[in-house]
């Protein structure tokens, strides 16, 4: 039988493995989270914190009162490609680190641009990228549907996305108003976009990676900046892949910490406002990421 460690925090670093705690069958575990979130009603007495990005269900209200500027820019990948990016701008009068946000497996949504204001609400120039751009059609500042996203998403080679997200990166790097230091954050599909960006790009300052799969130990070995993972205890799937991912990171010589909530599923921070554990998480995780990019990429 297969068992997942559920100790309340469990953190994990170069040198440091899982520490004790007590086990309950896998099959208990929720193997992937249901992406609609934002059509789910938000559990009873839910009370939205300002310090941390917006659950799915409020988002929208999040991005309508912000008052930080914010803007659609097309950011050329290449001679004939281009890919739209959600950029918002902190309210600061010296120039900021950029940090981009990467969407999950249904492509950029109200969600993901939310998580962009609260980055500039924490200090840093933040921009969520549309990955999709060059796999859709219609309108691309609108959500796409969950269907369409995963489609688009399904035609993303790993190369065009580390081309977009290298676009992306020098064109937020160029705005007058930042920093020449980046890092990037990821969510589901994201997370895995996140991690394997850090094999791609020996410029990034920092990765953060929510529940995403971790590039091959092959890949790994060209990681060179630091990075963050933050996982659901209920999502066997994704965690399953921690112990020989930190061991492989560990043998060679990278830097990779980890936490892993209990009880909280895959997709807690957008889907925070589903059940306390996720609450709890989401509460704690977004402080570690906000300090690890401040760590690393300078305030």
């Amino acid at each position: 039988m297969r068992m997942i460690v559920t100790t309340a925090v469990i953190i994990g670093a170069v040198g440091v493995g899982y520490t004790a705690g007590h086990a309950i069958p896998a099959a208990a575990a929720d193997e992937h989270v249901n992406h609609t979130l934002g059509a789910t009603a938000s559990m009873p007495g839910f009370q939205q914190s300002a310090a941390i990005p917006a659950s799915a269900t409020t988002a929208a209200e999040r991005i309508a009162k912000s008052p930080r500027h914010a803007e659609w820019v097309a950011v050329k990948v290449n001679a004939t490609d281009s890919v739209m990016a959600w950029v918002v701008y902190p309210e600061r009068k010296d120039k900021a680190p950029v940090v981009i946000a990467i969407h999950e497996n249904t492509g950029i949504n109200t969600w993901t641009r939310s998580v962009a204001d609260q980055l500039a609400a924490d200090g840093f120039i933040g921009i969520a990228p549309d990955l999709t751009t060059m796999k859709r059609t219609g309108d691309l500042k609108a959500d796409p549907t969950a269907d369409a996203g995963r489609a688009a998403i399904g035609a993303i080679t790993p190369d065009m996305g580390n081309a977009m997200i290298d676009a992306v990166a020098k064109y937020g790097m160029g705005l007058p108003a930042a920093l020449p230091k980046y890092g990037i954050v990821g969510f589901c599909w994201g997370g895995g976009r996140s991690f394997l960006h850090a094999a791609h790009a020996p410029g990034l300052g920092a990765s953060v990676v929510y529940y995403g799969s971790p590039p091959t130990p092959e890949q790994q070995a060209a990681i060179k900046a630091p990075v963050l993972g933050l996982y659901g205890g209920n999502d066997a799937r994704i965690n399953a892949t921690i112990p020989a991912t930190d061991s492989s990171m560990k043998r060679l010589g990278k830097a990779y910490e980890y936490v892993i909530f209990e009880a909280a599923g895959h997709g807690f921070l957008r889907g925070q406002d589903q059940n306390g554990a996720n609450q709890k998480a989401a509460e704690e995780a977004w402080p570690k990421t906000i300090a690890f990019f401040r760590a690393k990429l300078g305030k």
